[in-house]
Protein backbone atom coordinates (compact mmCIF):
# COMPACT_ATOMS: atom_id res chain seq x y z
CA UNK A 1 0.00 0.00 0.00
CA UNK A 2 1.16 3.32 -1.08
CA UNK A 3 0.81 6.11 1.60
CA UNK A 4 -0.22 9.64 0.06
CA UNK A 5 0.74 12.83 2.10
CA UNK A 6 -1.32 15.54 1.40
CA UNK A 7 1.22 18.92 3.27
CA UNK A 8 0.44 22.52 3.83
CA UNK A 9 1.89 24.50 1.25
CA UNK A 10 2.50 27.22 3.46
CA UNK A 11 5.25 25.54 5.24
CA UNK A 12 7.48 24.18 2.20
CA UNK A 13 9.46 27.25 2.28
CA UNK A 14 11.80 25.40 -0.03
CA UNK A 15 9.28 25.16 -2.98
CA UNK A 16 9.66 29.39 -3.27
CA UNK A 17 13.52 29.34 -3.58
CA UNK A 18 15.40 29.21 -7.17
CA UNK A 19 13.86 27.92 -10.32
CA UNK A 20 10.30 26.14 -10.52
CA UNK A 21 9.28 23.47 -12.52
CA UNK A 22 7.11 20.31 -11.94
CA UNK A 23 10.43 17.99 -11.66
CA UNK A 24 12.18 20.41 -9.57
CA UNK A 25 9.62 21.27 -7.03
CA UNK A 26 8.75 16.94 -6.85
CA UNK A 27 12.34 16.90 -6.22
CA UNK A 28 12.59 19.38 -3.61
CA UNK A 29 9.32 17.64 -1.77
CA UNK A 30 11.16 14.11 -1.66
CA UNK A 31 14.11 15.74 -0.04
CA UNK A 32 12.01 17.77 2.36
CA UNK A 33 9.80 13.77 2.76
CA UNK A 34 13.06 11.74 3.16
CA UNK A 35 13.93 14.75 5.90
CA UNK A 36 10.53 14.57 7.75
CA UNK A 37 9.54 18.12 7.54
CA UNK A 38 6.89 18.03 5.24
CA UNK A 39 3.33 18.00 7.77
CA UNK A 40 0.09 16.79 7.00
CA UNK A 41 -2.99 18.01 6.57
CA UNK A 42 -5.47 16.46 8.63
CA UNK A 43 -8.89 15.26 7.14
CA UNK A 44 -11.93 14.80 8.88
CA UNK A 45 -14.30 12.27 9.70
CA UNK A 46 -17.43 11.36 7.77
CA UNK A 47 -19.95 11.96 10.56
CA UNK A 48 -19.22 15.94 10.54
CA UNK A 49 -18.74 16.69 6.87
CA UNK A 50 -22.33 17.65 7.08
CA UNK A 51 -22.43 20.15 9.56
CA UNK A 52 -19.06 20.98 8.40
CA UNK A 53 -20.74 22.13 5.23
CA UNK A 54 -23.79 23.98 6.86
CA UNK A 55 -21.24 26.08 9.09
CA UNK A 56 -19.23 27.25 5.79
CA UNK A 57 -22.74 28.07 4.16
CA UNK A 58 -24.11 30.02 7.35
CA UNK A 59 -20.78 31.96 7.32
CA UNK A 60 -20.84 32.58 3.30
CA UNK A 61 -24.31 33.92 3.65
CA UNK A 62 -23.42 35.86 7.04
CA UNK A 63 -20.28 37.26 5.33
CA UNK A 64 -22.32 38.44 2.12
CA UNK A 65 -25.24 40.03 4.22
CA UNK A 66 -22.43 41.92 6.13
CA UNK A 67 -20.85 43.31 2.99
CA UNK A 68 -24.26 43.78 1.52
CA UNK A 69 -25.19 46.47 4.84
CA UNK A 70 -21.45 48.20 4.02
CA UNK A 71 -22.02 48.50 0.23
CA UNK A 72 -25.93 50.36 1.34
CA UNK A 73 -23.84 52.68 4.13
CA UNK A 74 -21.30 53.51 1.44
CA UNK A 75 -23.56 54.60 -0.75
CA UNK A 76 -25.34 57.14 1.30
CA UNK A 77 -21.90 58.01 2.96
CA UNK A 78 -20.63 59.30 -0.41
CA UNK A 79 -23.53 61.39 -0.79
CA UNK A 80 -22.60 62.93 2.44
CA UNK A 81 -25.57 61.84 3.98
CA UNK A 82 -24.98 60.08 7.98
CA UNK A 83 -26.25 56.67 8.52
CA UNK A 84 -25.78 56.58 12.35
CA UNK A 85 -27.31 52.65 14.17
CA UNK A 86 -29.32 50.56 12.19
CA UNK A 87 -32.31 52.66 10.79
CA UNK A 88 -31.19 52.74 7.35
CA UNK A 89 -31.77 49.02 6.90
CA UNK A 90 -34.58 49.27 8.74
CA UNK A 91 -37.38 47.81 6.36
CA UNK A 92 -40.19 50.73 7.71
CA UNK A 93 -37.62 53.53 7.19
CA UNK A 94 -36.31 52.22 4.04
CA UNK A 95 -38.73 55.03 1.68
CA UNK A 96 -37.29 57.70 4.11
CA UNK A 97 -33.94 57.21 3.31
CA UNK A 98 -34.50 56.57 -0.36
CA UNK A 99 -36.32 60.01 -0.63
CA UNK A 100 -32.61 61.56 0.29
CA UNK A 101 -31.39 59.88 -2.65
CA UNK A 102 -31.82 62.60 -5.23
CA UNK A 103 -30.50 60.80 -8.36
CA UNK A 104 -32.80 57.86 -9.93
CA UNK A 105 -30.21 56.00 -10.85
CA UNK A 106 -28.59 55.45 -7.11
CA UNK A 107 -31.95 55.25 -5.73
CA UNK A 108 -32.64 52.48 -8.15
CA UNK A 109 -29.44 50.67 -7.10
CA UNK A 110 -29.70 50.90 -3.16
CA UNK A 111 -33.83 49.58 -3.64
CA UNK A 112 -32.08 46.41 -5.59
CA UNK A 113 -29.03 46.19 -3.07
CA UNK A 114 -32.23 46.35 0.07
CA UNK A 115 -34.03 43.43 -1.87
CA UNK A 116 -30.64 42.02 -1.83
CA UNK A 117 -30.22 41.95 1.62
CA UNK A 118 -33.98 40.73 2.45
CA UNK A 119 -33.13 37.30 0.54
CA UNK A 120 -29.69 37.23 2.29
CA UNK A 121 -31.50 37.43 5.29
CA UNK A 122 -33.89 34.70 4.57
CA UNK A 123 -31.78 32.62 3.69
CA UNK A 124 -28.94 33.05 6.42
CA UNK A 125 -31.52 32.52 8.92
CA UNK A 126 -32.53 28.96 6.99
CA UNK A 127 -28.89 28.02 7.13
CA UNK A 128 -28.92 28.83 10.93
CA UNK A 129 -31.77 26.90 11.36
CA UNK A 130 -29.95 23.80 9.52
CA UNK A 131 -26.93 24.30 11.11
CA UNK A 132 -28.53 24.23 14.71
CA UNK A 133 -30.48 21.35 13.94
CA UNK A 134 -27.46 19.30 12.82
CA UNK A 135 -25.35 20.37 15.56
CA UNK A 136 -27.78 19.05 18.16
CA UNK A 137 -26.86 15.45 16.59
CA UNK A 138 -23.30 15.43 17.90
CA UNK A 139 -22.41 15.29 21.92
CA UNK A 140 -19.58 17.46 21.84
CA UNK A 141 -21.97 20.30 21.06
CA UNK A 142 -24.49 19.69 24.49
CA UNK A 143 -21.11 19.62 26.12
CA UNK A 144 -19.13 22.52 25.09
CA UNK A 145 -22.40 24.13 25.31
CA UNK A 146 -21.95 23.85 29.29
CA UNK A 147 -19.55 26.39 29.13
CA UNK A 148 -20.22 29.85 29.96
CA UNK A 149 -20.93 32.02 26.71
CA UNK A 150 -20.26 28.71 24.12
CA UNK A 151 -23.73 29.29 23.14
CA UNK A 152 -25.02 26.62 20.23
CA UNK A 153 -23.81 28.59 17.27
CA UNK A 154 -19.72 28.83 19.01
CA UNK A 155 -20.12 25.32 19.64
CA UNK A 156 -21.17 24.36 16.37
CA UNK A 157 -18.49 26.16 15.07
CA UNK A 158 -15.65 24.54 17.46
CA UNK A 159 -17.06 20.94 16.44
CA UNK A 160 -17.16 21.53 12.62
CA UNK A 161 -13.95 22.65 12.93
CA UNK A 162 -11.97 20.45 15.28
CA UNK A 163 -13.89 17.74 14.81
CA UNK A 164 -11.77 15.56 17.37
CA UNK A 165 -10.32 16.80 20.36
CA UNK A 166 -7.70 13.82 20.05
CA UNK A 167 -5.71 15.55 17.12
CA UNK A 168 -3.86 17.98 20.11
CA UNK A 169 -2.12 16.14 22.88
CA UNK A 170 -1.72 19.51 25.19
CA UNK A 171 -3.57 22.70 25.77
CA UNK A 172 -0.85 24.32 24.35
CA UNK A 173 -0.96 22.66 20.91
CA UNK A 174 -4.78 23.53 20.60
CA UNK A 175 -3.60 27.13 21.32
CA UNK A 176 -0.81 27.31 18.61
CA UNK A 177 -4.23 25.61 16.00
CA UNK A 178 -6.72 28.81 17.66
CA UNK A 179 -4.19 31.57 17.11
CA UNK A 180 -3.56 32.08 20.72
CA UNK A 181 -0.21 30.83 21.46
CA UNK A 182 2.55 34.13 21.76
CA UNK A 183 5.37 34.25 19.68
CA UNK A 184 9.09 34.45 20.82
CA UNK A 185 12.08 35.51 18.84
CA UNK A 186 15.72 35.18 20.52
CA UNK A 187 19.17 35.37 19.08
CA UNK A 188 22.61 35.21 20.45
CA UNK A 189 21.20 33.07 22.91
CA UNK A 190 24.70 31.98 23.98
CA UNK A 191 28.18 33.82 24.29
CA UNK A 192 31.62 33.20 25.28
CA UNK A 193 33.25 34.15 28.54
CA UNK A 194 36.33 33.48 29.90
CA UNK A 195 36.99 30.81 27.30
CA UNK A 196 33.78 28.93 28.24
CA UNK A 197 30.00 28.99 26.66
CA UNK A 198 27.32 30.53 28.40
CA UNK A 199 24.05 31.27 28.10
CA UNK A 200 23.14 34.82 28.09
CA UNK A 201 20.40 36.00 30.57
CA UNK A 202 18.99 37.99 28.10
CA UNK A 203 14.79 37.45 27.81
CA UNK A 204 13.17 35.84 24.99
CA UNK A 205 11.51 39.31 22.70
CA UNK A 206 7.62 38.78 22.72
CA UNK A 207 6.29 38.88 18.89
CA UNK A 208 2.39 38.83 19.34
CA UNK A 209 0.13 35.74 18.80
CA UNK A 210 0.83 33.67 15.63
CA UNK A 211 -0.26 34.24 12.62
CA UNK A 212 -0.39 31.07 11.14
CA UNK A 213 -3.53 29.54 12.73
CA UNK A 214 -7.41 28.48 12.13
CA UNK A 215 -9.31 32.29 11.84
CA UNK A 216 -12.58 30.50 12.41
CA UNK A 217 -11.78 29.36 16.16
CA UNK A 218 -9.66 32.41 16.98
CA UNK A 219 -13.16 34.56 16.31
CA UNK A 220 -14.82 32.54 18.03
CA UNK A 221 -12.83 32.12 21.33
CA UNK A 222 -11.84 36.03 21.16
CA UNK A 223 -15.74 36.70 20.69
CA UNK A 224 -16.62 34.51 23.66
CA UNK A 225 -13.93 36.12 26.08
CA UNK A 226 -14.87 39.65 24.84
CA UNK A 227 -18.41 39.01 25.49
CA UNK A 228 -17.56 37.25 28.90
CA UNK A 229 -16.01 40.68 30.29
CA UNK A 230 -19.03 41.91 32.03
CA UNK A 231 -20.30 38.35 33.04
CA UNK A 232 -20.33 36.59 36.64
CA UNK A 233 -19.32 33.49 35.78
CA UNK A 234 -16.06 35.11 34.61
CA UNK A 235 -15.89 38.35 36.81
CA UNK A 236 -13.97 36.34 39.37
CA UNK A 237 -11.13 35.10 37.12
CA UNK A 238 -10.51 38.56 35.42
CA UNK A 239 -10.70 40.51 38.41
CA UNK A 240 -7.87 38.31 40.11
CA UNK A 241 -5.46 39.05 36.67
CA UNK A 242 -6.42 42.78 36.73
CA UNK A 243 -5.22 42.79 40.44
CA UNK A 244 -2.11 41.14 39.89
CA UNK A 245 -0.99 44.04 36.98
CA UNK A 246 -2.25 42.46 34.22
CA UNK A 247 -3.76 44.79 31.59
CA UNK A 248 -7.40 44.73 30.89
CA UNK A 249 -6.30 43.35 26.92
CA UNK A 250 -4.50 40.60 28.40
CA UNK A 251 -6.44 39.62 30.77
CA UNK A 252 -9.46 39.08 28.16
CA UNK A 253 -6.37 37.21 26.09
CA UNK A 254 -5.57 34.78 29.20
CA UNK A 255 -9.29 34.49 29.21
CA UNK A 256 -10.19 33.26 25.93
CA UNK A 257 -6.99 30.49 26.34
CA UNK A 258 -8.72 29.63 29.62
CA UNK A 259 -12.18 29.09 27.55
CA UNK A 260 -9.83 27.23 24.73
CA UNK A 261 -8.06 24.89 27.45
CA UNK A 262 -11.85 23.91 29.06
CA UNK A 263 -13.30 23.50 25.76
CA UNK A 264 -10.28 20.76 24.96
CA UNK A 265 -10.57 19.65 28.41
CA UNK A 266 -14.56 19.05 28.49
CA UNK A 267 -14.63 17.58 25.05
CA UNK A 268 -11.81 15.04 26.08
CA UNK A 269 -13.27 14.04 28.97
CA UNK A 270 -16.78 13.51 27.81
CA UNK A 271 -17.60 15.48 30.97
CA UNK A 272 -19.85 18.63 31.59
CA UNK A 273 -18.30 21.92 33.02
CA UNK A 274 -17.44 22.49 36.43
CA UNK A 275 -17.77 26.29 37.23
CA UNK A 276 -15.31 25.30 39.94
CA UNK A 277 -12.23 25.04 37.98
CA UNK A 278 -12.46 28.60 36.51
CA UNK A 279 -10.04 29.91 39.36
CA UNK A 280 -7.29 27.67 38.37
CA UNK A 281 -4.49 29.51 36.65
CA UNK A 282 -3.89 28.68 33.06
Amino acid sequence: MTEVVVCDPRRNKLLEDGSKADKVDARKLAELLRAGLLRSVYHGHEATRKLKELVRAYETLSTDTLRTMARIKAIYRGRGIRTPGRGVYQLKQRQQWLELLTEPGVRQRVTWLYEQLDQLRRLRGKAKQTMLIESRGHRAVSLLRTIPQLGAIRAAFIVATVDTPHRFRTKRQFWSYVGLAVVTHMSAEYEMKAGRMVRRRKPAATRGLNHNCNRRLKEVFIAAATSASNRKAYGTFLNARQENGIRPEMARLTLARKIAAMALAVWKKGEAFDPKKLNVTT
